[in-house]
């Protein structure tokens, strides 16, 4: 058993903490502010048609008594009309967000495997391990190394 660790203390072995590393990465938060930006437009036009569907409501509840029958029916039918298509936008902004943000998230996992896999080589580490590992001392720790070569802008070095 003796042989077996004096083997193992010849290996150079690093722990990474995936989640904080992609939480304190400036290009997560990069990312963030790029699809806000993108979807900032859409957004608004929801919030709009809400308000809209709202207003729409609001009128039915005070004037519907005093409505003649024709106006309020076709209030009734706007009203049908824009929640079934304010759940179909509102259904295809989340699907739209979330593919982008899988998208960028995809990016920004190269760029955090790529920093990784070039400070690893650059250290001289034998192994590198991430998700799945239950303990993990500070002396093997690399993550605030490779969050702060991410901050410096890249992977490769």
């Amino acid at each position: 058993m003796s042989f077996t660790a004096a083997q193992a203390a010849d290996y150079k072995i690093g722990v990474v903490n995936a989640p904080r590393v992609l939480e304190a990465a400036p290009q997560a938060e990069v990312a963030r502010v790029k699809l806000e930006k993108e979807f900032a437009a859409r957004d608004q036009k929801l919030v709009a048609s809400q308000k809209e569907l709202k207003g729409l409501e609001d009128r039915i509840q005070k004037d519907g008594a005093i409505m003649s029958e024709t106006e309020r029916g076709r209030v009734e039918r706007d009203i049908m009309a824009k929640r079934r298509d304010l759940k179909r936008d509102t259904q295809e902004f989340q699907e739209d967000v979330n593919f982008r943000r899988n998208e960028e998230m995809a990016i920004i996992q190269q760029q955090i495997g790529e920093a990784i896999v070039a400070l690893s080589k650059e250290q001289g580490f034998d192994m590198v391990l991430g998700t799945g590992v239950v303990f993990a001392s500070e002396k093997v720790d690399i993550t605030d190394q490779v969050i702060a070569r991410l901050k410096k802008g890249g992977a490769a070095k």
